[in-house]
């Protein structure tokens, strides 16, 4: 499993945790940037909090390997389908 399949399934399992570290990473960077950035960061953080809620809905059973339907679809390596397979 690699790092950002990780990284998804906590988004998945504990999204109110990610969205918190989030906000914190950017004010952090608000703060150390002295608000120079502040619209492009609040717009990541937006961004980043939509993903999390993107990345939770339906996700989070599949963490155990597909049982059915799965078969003949290969592995290519990118950790099964994308976006337009929801």
């Amino acid at each position: 499993m690699s790092l950002m399949d990780k990284v998804k399934e906590m988004f998945g399992q504990h999204p109110d945790q990610a969205k918190s570290g989030v906000d914190k990473a950017g004010d952090m960077f608000d703060q150390r940037t002295g608000g120079k950035y502040a619209d492009k960061v609040d717009k990541a953080q937006e961004r980043a909090d939509q993903y999390i809620d993107h990345s939770g809905q339906g996700r989070q059973q599949p963490t155990n390997p597909p049982q059915d339907g799965a078969q003949g679809q290969g592995d290519q390596g990118q950790g099964g389908p994308g976006p337009a397979g929801l």
